[in-house]
């Protein structure tokens, strides 16, 4: 059985799991399978709950369902030193925020300001899209 990762939850991994699709069904399979466990930072949150709210209130209540299942971790106190010049401010607290919570992925569907850094693997987190993730993962 392999070890169950920790992966932290870009705000719009998290609008988009409220809003559906099979990507995101099979991701949260894969916690129920025991696969991973998800976490993502508080700022992720409110910037996925306000979203949601100005564009699509009518999935509000899924947002909130999804959001149970997921661990909410402390607000990162810094960014990573590393990453400041490559990522703007907003997504280097969103990075902050997945290695101070010890992920081993951050999941993000920002491939314009993530996607140098998800063809890298000399960084000590993953960074991917979901869809690249569950590729990854052992089928039931």
């Amino acid at each position: 059985m392999p070890a169950v990762e920790r992966v932290f939850l870009d705000a719009n991994v998290i609008f988009s799991a409220a809003m559906g699709g099979a990507s995101f069904t099979a991701l949260w399979d894969a916690m129920g399978r025991g696969l991973l466990t998800v976490c993502t930072s508080p700022q992720c949150v409110d910037e996925a709950q306000r979203n949601v709210l100005r564009k699509r209130p009518d999935i509000y209540a899924r947002l909130l369902t999804r959001l149970a299942d997921v661990t909410v971790v402390a607000a990162p106190l810094a960014k990573v030193p590393w990453a400041e010049s490559l990522l703007p401010d907003d997504d280097a607290w969103v990075l902050a925020g997945a290695v101070e919570a010890g992920a081993a992925v951050l999941l993000t569907g920002n491939t314009r300001h993530f996607g140098a850094l998800m063809a890298r693997s000399d960084l000590p987190i993953r960074v991917c899209t979901v869809r690249t993730y569950l590729d990854g993962l052992p089928q039931p």
